[in-house]
């Protein structure tokens, strides 16, 4: 049986993303960026929300400024299984498969049918998962950064959440693992 698991790098103050806004993370450490490869290889899949899937198509095809740290991430993210839930796409790259309608029918099947961790990315699509009981875990990488707005981590008001483990990655993130209480 699959698990859900919601989990992105945020500021303290809670953003996943100041784009909008005109702000936006340093580049992770080396250590961090690691340890994002390796937890992509570990994954069953990848369900995401419109935005951030296109986001991450930037690691669809290589390009030349990267270096093998890179190579490795995106070799890690094309061979994910990757599931976009979108109403507005009309494709999605390799590896992919669109979900436009019945996305409650399809992840509770999806949880069903797969093995290991699923990853959510996304804030909105976490935050309808979430409203239907479906995410089991929570992790929060916070980095010591504040970018004062843009876009939060939570969108709206959550049940209550119970800290299982605390961890410190690198030398510029802290992880809070957390499941619903």
């Amino acid at each position: 049986m699959g698990k859900l698991v919601f989990g992105m790098m945020q500021s303290l103050d809670g953003y996943v993303d100041g784009l909008a806004d005109g702000l936006e993370f340093p580049p992770p450490s080396v250590a961090l960026g690691r340890h994002f490869t390796d937890h992509v290889r570990g994954a069953a899949g990848a369900l995401y929300g419109r935005r951030i899937y296109e986001i991450m198509r930037y690691w669809d095809e290589d390009r030349p400024e990267w270096d093998a740290d890179d190579h490795h991430f995106a070799a890690a993210w094309r061979a994910q299984p990757k599931w976009v839930v979108s109403r507005t796409l009309k494709s999605v790259g390799a590896n992919a498969t669109l979900v436009g309608e019945n996305v409650d029918a399809f992840v509770r099947r999806l949880k069903k049918d797969v093995e290991g961790e699923i990853d959510v990315a996304g804030p909105a699509l976490a935050a309808s998962l979430t409203d239907l009981g479906l995410i089991d875990e929570y992790r929060l990488y916070f980095r010591p950064f504040v970018l004062g707005g843009g876009k939060p981590y939570f969108a709206g008001a959550r049940p209550p959440l119970r800290i299982i483990a605390s961890d410190r990655i690198g030398d510029d993130a802290v992880r809070l693992t957390c499941v619903p209480a």
